[in-house]
């Protein structure tokens, strides 16, 4: 990987050899390679087809010195050292309505632009996210496509339903048949591991008649095992593996164009035709920060985790009547004002106080002027609500907001009707609400716009009583440093699944 430029080198011959089965590149083709870095497409595509008029353009100069000597005899590949997303050429090539027959790649992911060049590509792409730069590639080389021309990328699969990529996707979805896309683990991907997404190989045909478009249906791969099976997958699909078949009209209907890549139609379903959402039943916001944590975060024990670098908490320093305090965002007086304070970590139902924050005058005065902190939706301190991570591991957790603080890397759910607070609770530690929020948004992150726009359902008087009574109990059992009974983890999924009649 190049760590300047973020361009992933594609090492990987099934990779590869997927990637081409698909393009199905022919003699007397136009094809682009619009970020060649070492030429591994390139050297494939000479070794399959001869008579191809081959286009490199490469940003790096150091891989430019390289394919210029590589391919110093081939009459047929032009190498231009250009940016794909700014050429002037490319720019009439696709204001002309395209001029390649294929293009294939493996685009840069989250290359960093400096603040000058990002404004100027927001003027050429005035309606896409220009932080991702792989979305950008993937706009500019689907209008470099003739009408029927075929593009392969392998990209992370963060444009499936990302809000962000809003946009990308209906310009897709009314422009071009997607053929297929292939989803797996970005640990297939020789010195890649993203934690914050997966990869995915998409095909796509340019079309020109947007009912044609939306007429189309594609093919989505998934379940994988391993990288090997790339290799093979043009010419057979495993038994394992998971193949869904979507329509592009029906993935335009849904909500932000997402495509909603669930095995189950009914989680699908659900979250298109939901009447009510978490967003209408609560407000759902991100914490605190001090700005200076090492200065002003105290921990009960040097245990817990990721500790080690902060002071411990001073019993005799700890307040314990602060949710009292008409002015409590102004700060405490006195030398007892360190006050518990919620932070990530996937744990289910409640917390113990483990984390404690300098709550005093001049720390809040500093909080509040400091560049560096954020005191962010501070009307929503030391309220009753339920707590999401914003990162999570397998699968999304809640814990109860006692009248806490809460910190950045909380999702803080306050509900407009308290009733709904121990439903959520059993609700967001459920598989079905994992189910939900990972075909929403696939990533192992849950900002508070994705929590929003999950389904709510409401539970009938009798399900909510026992969903309640239930998480009562746990609840209780945990502040008293009791286990819970684990049956109580079955009850409340069978009465959350019956209320989104599953």
């Amino acid at each position: 990987m190049d760590k300047v430029y973020r361009s992933y080198y594609t090492k990987s011959d099934p990779i590869v050899t997927y990637m081409f089965e698909k393009a199905c590149v022919r003699a007397g083709m136009r094809v682009l390679e619009p970020c060649a870095g070492d030429g591994v497409f390139v050297d494939v595509l000479l070794k399959l087809v001869s008579g191809v008029s081959i286009d490199i353009y490469e940003l790096n100069p150091k891989p430019v010195h390289v394919l210029r000597n590589k391919y110093r005899d081939r009459a047929n590949i032009r190498i231009i050292h250009g940016d794909t997303l700014t050429d002037v050429e490319l720019t009439l090539f696709s204001n002309a309505g395209g001029f390649y027959d294929r293009v294939i790649a493996n685009p840069p992911y989250g290359a960093w632009q400096d603040y000058e060049k990002r404004r100027y590509l927001r003027k050429l792409y005035p309606k896409l996210y220009v932080k991702e730069t792989y979305a950008l590639f993937l706009y500019r080389c689907v209008r470099l496509l003739r009408d029927k021309g075929l593009l392969v990328f392998i990209v992370p699969d963060t444009f499936l339903n990302l809000h962000r990529h809003t946009k990308l996707r209906s310009y897709l979805l009314t422009n071009t048949k997607i053929r297929e896309l292939c989803l797996f683990p970005s640990s297939f991907f020789p010195g890649v591991n993203f934690g914050y997404a997966n990869l995915c190989i998409i095909t796509l045909e340019r079309c020109a008649n947007r009912s044609d478009c939306l007429a189309n249906t594609f093919k989505v791969i998934a379940g994988l095992r391993d990288v090997g099976e790339l290799g093979t997958l043009a010419r057979w699909v495993e038994p394992h593996q998971e193949v869904s078949v979507f329509s592009q009209s029906d993935v335009y209907e849904n909500i932000d164009h997402a495509l909603l890549v669930s095995a189950d139609p009914r989680i699908t379903y659900i979250i298109n035709n939901s009447d009510m959402r978490i967003g209408d039943i609560a407000d759902c916001v991100t914490g605190f920060y001090s700005g200076n944590d090492k200065k002003y975060l105290r921990v009960a024990s040097k245990d817990l985790r990721n500790a080690k670098r902060y002071d411990l908490a001073d019993v005799s320093q700890i307040a314990r009547d602060y949710a009292t305090k008409n002015d409590i965002l102004k700060g405490i007086e006195g030398t007892k004002c360190f006050i518990p304070i919620l932070k990530g970590g996937n744990v289910r139902y409640y917390k113990p106080e483990m984390w404690y924050m300098d709550w005093g005058v001049e720390a809040v005065r500093n909080y509040k002027t400091s560049k560096k902190a954020r005191f962010q939706n501070s009307q929503y301190y030391f309220k009753y609500g339920v707590g999401v991570p914003m990162v999570s591991a397998s699968r999304i957790t809640a814990a109860l907001i006692e009248n806490r603080l809460f910190d950045q890397s909380i999702v803080g759910i306050f509900t407009k009707n308290p009733k709904w607070i121990h439903f959520l609770l059993a609700f967001f530690n459920s598989a079905l609400c994992n189910r939900l929020i990972r075909t929403i948004n696939p990533t192992a992150n849950n900002p508070a716009n994705y929590i929003k726009k999950i389904p709510f359902a409401k539970p009938s008087k009798n399900e909510l009583e026992k969903i309640n009574g239930i998480v009562k109990s746990i609840i209780q059992n945990l502040k008293q440093g009791k286990k819970y009974n684990r049956e109580c983890d079955f009850d409340l999924e069978e009465l959350i699944t019956k209320t989104y009649q599953l």
